[in-house]
């Protein structure tokens, strides 16, 4: 709501209550005669606050000045209301008595301050509250625009990284066997057609993800006649459940780049991913090389960059385990809702 029309609540509230109180009276128009300056006031009040007090020093923590600006203004509101407008004549009077000084019931005086200052608290708790409630929703806008900001940087980052590795790959692959560069250029472009396009979208079919892991299995088995120790097991039971591109191949490039299973020997890759129904169970597991690998120093971009998506995008969503010991292994869990 947005102020006047939060005034005009307010004033309807009070025009409520003051109008259940005149029945519950009797309906004598004393009753009107006797507090209708205070409501009157009240209004007042209520636009002095909501467009003025609280806007102007409450909500830029000049709390003094607000204390200035309402607590004598309610007690001289209160005092003209009671004192200053000529009172009604007498007769019956509503709850007891209303007039000061006439009878057992509280005075005219402290009936209205009672009032005035009832509505103005209600009104500054309302717009407080209004105010909590708008910095809130600000801060959520504001949380997931750097989210979305920091996930956009993120894919910025996958693909040249991606690019980069493939075109060392296309590049080995010409140096080691020519006949194969074209099969290899093939692959290569399938895999960017999925760079380019699917993984602009916030989520991808799971059949995308593993074709384009299927793609990058061929194109590094293109690099040599022999065969390399790697194997995969795919127990997905639905390959359309919706995941965030590029989840899973930054493991599997990682596992690719420090298993050292170009040489061959004991080296290997195992890959396994699991899907019942909403919940998607990937691992991947690599021998490490007796002697280190020489890396490159832009490596380790991916396994960084998909931890950070993973919190982003499923946070309390998943679990991942990393293990070092005799293998490196990375065990995923997912659970997509």
């Amino acid at each position: 709501m947005n102020l006047l029309k939060r005034t005009i609540f307010q004033v309807l509230v009070w025009l409520g209550i003051w109008f259940a109180l005149w029945i519950s009276s009797g309906s004598e128009i004393r009753f009107v005669m006797t507090n209708g300056p205070a409501f009157i006031f009240q209004v007042l009040l209520i636009f002095w606050i909501i467009y003025i007090a609280v806007p102007k020093f409450l909500f830029n923590k000049k709390y003094f000045y607000f204390i200035l600006a309402t607590l004598p203004i309610i007690l001289i509101c209160a005092f003209i209301s009671a004192e200053l407008i000529p009172k009604p004549p007498l007769g019956r009077p509503p709850f007891q008595e209303m007039g000061r000084g006439r009878g057992p019931g509280p005075s005219r005086f402290f009936i209205h301050l009672l009032v005035l200052f009832i509505s103005s608290v209600s009104a500054v708790l309302l717009e407080t509250f209004i105010l909590a409630e708008q910095k809130e929703k600000e801060m959520a806008l504001a949380k997931a625009e750097l989210m979305e900001s920091e996930l956009k940087f993120l894919k910025m980052q996958i693909n040249p990284h991606f690019l980069f590795n493939a075109l060392n790959n296309i590049y080995a692959l010409s140096v080691t066997n020519s006949d194969k560069t074209q099969e290899g250029i093939s692959t290569l472009s399938l895999m960017l057609r999925y760079v380019l396009y699917d993984c602009e979208r916030p989520n991808v079919p799971l059949n995308k993800e593993l074709e384009y892991i299927s793609h990058f299995i061929d194109l590094f088995k293109l690099k040599s006649s022999k065969e390399f120790n790697i194997n995969i097991i795919n127990e997905v039971q639905d390959d359309s459940i919706m995941v965030a591109p590029m989840i899973f191949v930054p493991f599997i490039e990682n596992a690719f780049k420090h298993s050292g299973i170009e040489k061959g020997g004991d080296s290997f890759v195992n890959i396994s991913i699991k899907s019942i129904e909403n919940n998607i169970e990937f691992s991947v597991e690599n021998s490490l090389p007796i002697e280190p690998l020489i890396i490159d120093e832009h490596g380790g971009i991916g396994l960084q960059n998909v931890q950070k998506r993973l919190d982003i995008l499923y946070p309390n969503q998943h679990q991942l385990e990393i293990n070092k010991l005799n293998t490196f292994k990375v065990h995923l869990k997912l659970n997509i809702k």
